[in-house]
């Protein structure tokens, strides 16, 4: 949820002119890296724990759990270059603070030991929709209460805008996980999951089946149509649950990519946050030059994006959540971005960002070439298990060791290096 402000800010924008980044960390415990459920002794304004902070160029603020805060860019930034030094400079006075408290904040997509049933729901202004989320779907699930993810939000102006940044985000959506996976451990166990937040993420609001339906959207490019069809189906099936309509708002719709008519903006939800951010900043970039080349038409037509079907997408979209970048790919797919008839996500990946541009500033074309020759902090995790423990990681769920803490131990903040196994 976003504040009132950024949304009226992002109004007036068209296609690629600014976008908003939201990114997700955990407060935990600077020894032991347990979540602490203090986020509020953060949010403090004349001595008042509140749901949102302002400052020059960002904002920070509550999340559905007393452990998570969200910090965003606000205004939105006009590239990811911008934004990013206003990040860096929050996050360096905010972590030198919770330091001294014995605190740190955590990135990547899930903690991995926490025990769900540990979360405590965020009391403030907004209490009474996490309440409400916490009576129909019950919140003590990892789907729920541990996860964390980087909302990107790009804007349209009018229904044109809308239905090509539509087409070229849904048949993106796949391809994310190769890039962004980084929760394949939860409650100590290798799950056999790249991105096993997203594979909790897609069935935590199972009660209500059209609230996530297939997490890749439906083919609907007209703003009107998506109103009535997606939208609208979603009130339908809540009302029985929601008599009093709390959670009738656009951003109760969990797909992995949302619109946001109130700000006239499309928001991709299923990129999991990183180990450090010059990684966010770089999935960031790459996401936001790949959108780009689509919209133009750089690879293939609006209309061939807007023909791909669900089936196909879908499919690739499972296929990443547990392989990353390994993930094979289907010939009908990667001809979308204009090469590899066969082969790796991640060497797709490869071959789309060479035909792109990526800005210099602060590093941001280092951290890209960084990315794209290690992988995926999951693909980087995995490594690094394997050489402590001497064995291979399959596919299935694994109970893993004192290795665990010994990794999560090096990420003293989000300001840290690349993780490099």
């Amino acid at each position: 949820m976003c504040s009132r402000d950024q949304d009226e800010a992002m109004q007036p924008y068209g296609l690629f002119e600014v976008l908003g980044i939201e990114l997700e960390y955990m407060l935990v415990d600077l020894a032991g890296r347990s979540i602490r459920s203090d986020v509020a002794t953060i949010l403090q304004k004349d001595g008042k724990s509140v749901d949102e902070l302002h400052f020059d160029g960002t904002a920070w603020s509550n999340e559905l759990v007393s452990h998570v805060l969200e910090i965003k860019s606000e205004p939105p930034a006009k590239t990811v270059a911008d934004a990013y030094p206003l990040f860096r400079r929050d996050l360096e006075g905010l972590i030198k603070d919770l330091n001294q408290r014995g605190y740190t904040l955590m990135g990547t997509g899930m903690h991995p030991f926490m025990n769900p049933r540990e979360m405590e729901l965020w009391p403030g202004e907004n209490g009474p929709i996490y309440q409400t989320f916490h009576r129909i779907f019950d919140c003590t699930g990892h789907g729920w209460s541990n996860l964390q993810s980087m909302h990107l939000n790009y804007p349209f102006k009018n229904d044109e805008e809308f239905g090509r940044l539509m087409a070229a985000i849904r048949v993106l959506l796949p391809l994310l996980p190769a890039l962004s996976a980084s929760s394949p451990i939860c409650e100590n166990k290798w799950t056999g999951f790249a991105d096993y937040r997203l594979e909790v993420y897609r069935n935590n609001a199972a009660r209500i089946p059209s609230i996530s339906g297939d997490v890749i959207p439906e083919p609907v490019f007209e703003m009107e149509r998506y109103q009535e069809e997606v939208l609208g189906r979603i009130y339908e099936d809540l009302e029985p649950y929601d008599a009093e309509g709390i959670l009738r708002e656009e951003w109760v719709n969990a797909r992995g990519a949302i619109a946001r008519f109130d700000r006239n903006a499309i928001e991709i939800r299923i990129l999991d946050t990183q180990e450090s951010l010059c990684m966010d900043m770089a999935i960031a970039l790459v996401v936001t030059e790949t959108l780009r080349a689509l919209v133009e038409e750089r690879w293939c037509s609006y209309e061939s994006q807007r023909k791909c079907s669900q089936e196909i997408l879908i499919h690739h979209f499972n296929q990443s959540i547990r392989y990353s970048g390994k993930a094979d790919l289907e010939g009908s797919y990667s001809a979308l971005f204009g090469g590899l008839k066969k082969g790796s996500m991640h060497s797709l990946w490869q071959n789309i960002c060479e035909e792109l541009y990526f800005s210099s500033h602060h590093g941001l074309d280092n951290s890209v070439e960084f990315l794209l020759a290690r992988g995926s902090f999951s693909r980087r995790i995995k490594s690094f298990l394997e050489k402590q423990s001497g064995y291979p990681l399959m596919d299935i769920p694994v109970n893993l060791g004192p290795e665990v803490l010994k990794l999560y131990s090096g990420m003293t903040s989000p300001l840290m290096e690349p993780f490099d196994a």
